[in-house]
């Protein structure tokens, strides 16, 4: 579902390897016009996935009990380039189209029905660079961009792009969800319109002035603007953020219940490092969230991680825990996979087509990884969901997921998961898994394609 975050360049296989580790896709760029301070690249990337769950969910449009196997896929092309100019400033850009589809009956969750095909335009943007012009600021410390492009604050909790790809399932006749199916590859990232200052350097104080336009319509192509800052230092980055709802569309917020979202006023607070202890990793964030109109409560969500990475023993494994919690009526908007499974995607079933999905539950997560090799490493993510749904318990549930991503060669990767996701209820009882409360497992495999 939504996915994931995919870094935009892959140069051997040691680079490879570094994006799987954040199961980021991967974009080839051949360079096809480079003189004086001009550059002009072709970028290309692909992705394929085969997906097997053994029961169905009730939330979209399934309604009968069953298994569901499908297929997604997407290419992403098109041209990217810089123009160099004085004190090491310059522009730069990008323009590309998306191809995507989903085959066979369609994701388990009944967003997609396996029909669809679509190619559209995708990224759009340009951009200036300050370079040195701005000592005070450092190295490129104001960075101005406009168009059709991605964006992403901290891990992805709350912004991690607009990477909810619906496919026809839901659509009717003047209601069209559909942006192109490949539902959990999420092919299509870029919100609609932005406008984005990224202010300071790497280091030191940071911040980002942005306005973020969506056109996805089972997001009710809301409109929003914010400002982050950040402290960047060698022991961590502290983040504030603040950002506020300013349109929905009339016809699909009722639809999506995101009418609240005009007016919506967020705040988030957030900690990620090692505290100056290596092999230590801490996480954390705190968000407050108002509607925008009266139909619902102020509403919480937050969350604790902690972990250790055992680099001095074979395989270098690591162990994290995590406790999440968000309150019933939290919008944890434009959330998505962002520093590998499980964050923010907690569980590849109930995350993607059973539920919850970050909002009215608490998430116990414990996760396991090692790396055999210089090019596969494994893990094991353990996800417990309670007072789901009001407290009412409906979503409760429990599941467990073991993966592995392989740089099989420089052209190659592959990451395939096996899923088990026990409901305490059923569809019938108020859950969502569709004929029975059985333990039900769930396989997928990924393609990753550098051409």
């Amino acid at each position: 579902m939504r996915t994931k975050s995919f870094i935009q360049r892959m140069a051997g296989l040691v680079s490879a390897v570094t994006a799987i580790a954040a199961f980021s896709t991967p974009s080839l760029a051949f360079n096809v016009y480079e003189k004086d301070s001009t550059e002009l690249n072709v970028d290309i990337e692909a992705v394929l996935g085969v997906f097997y769950s053994e029961e169905s969910y009730s939330l979209g449009a399934k309604s009968e009990a069953g298994d569901a196997k499908w297929q997604e896929g997407y290419i992403k092309y098109g041209l990217s380039g810089s123009q160099a100019m004085g004190a090491g400033s310059g522009l730069y850009g990008a323009v590309n189209l998306v191809t995507s589809g989903t085959w066979g009956d369609g994701d388990a969750g009944g967003v997609t029905s396996g029909n669809e095909r679509e190619t559209e335009l995708e990224d759009a943007y340009v951009g200036w660079r300050s370079g040195r012009l701005i000592p005070v600021l450092g190295d490129d410390g104001l960075d101005i961009s406009i168009g059709r492009q991605p964006f992403t604050i901290g891990d992805g909790f709350l912004i991690n792009d607009d990477a909810l790809n619906f496919g026809d399932a839901l659509s009717a006749p003047g209601l069209d969800f559909d942006r192109g199916g490949a539902y959990w590859l999420a092919a299509r990232k870029a919100f609609d319109q932005t406008a984005i200052a990224r202010i300071g350097g790497s280091d030191g104080l940071r911040a980002d002035l942005f306005w973020l336009s969506s056109d996805n319509r089972a997001q009710a192509e809301m409109e929003l603007a914010g400002v982050n800052a950040e402290y960047v230092s060698q022991k961590g980055t502290f983040g504030l953020t603040y950002m506020e709802g300013l349109d929905v569309d009339d016809t699909f917020a009722p639809l999506t219940g995101y009418s609240s979202r005009d007016g919506q006023q967020t705040t988030s607070f957030r900690y990620q490092g090692n505290a100056g202890v290596e092999d230590f990793f801490l996480s954390a964030e705190f968000v407050t969230q108002k509607p925008g109109d009266s139909s619902g409560n102020d509403a919480n969500a937050w969350y604790a991680e902690a972990g250790w990475t055992f680099s001095d023993v074979p395989w270098s494994p690591s162990i994290n825990y995590r406790f999440s919690s968000f309150d019933q009526g939290f919008d944890p908007l434009f959330f998505g996979f962002n520093r590998g499974y499980g964050t923010w995607f907690q569980g590849e079933v109930a995350a993607n087509y059973a539920g919850p999905f970050n909002s009215g539950t608490d998430v116990h997560h414990l996760g396991l990884k090692a790396t055999p090799s210089e090019t596969l490493s494994v893990g094991a993510l353990l996800f417990d969901f309670s007072d789901t749904a009001g407290g009412s318990g409906s979503l409760n549930a429990q599941e467990v997921n073991l993966y592995a991503e392989w740089v099989a060669t420089p052209h190659l990767i592959i990451s395939p998961v096996v899923g088990f996701y026990n409901p305490d209820k059923s569809a019938a009882e108020g859950g969502s898994q569709i004929g029975s409360n059985d333990t039900s497992t769930y396989a997928q495999i990924i393609a990753i394609m550098p051409f």
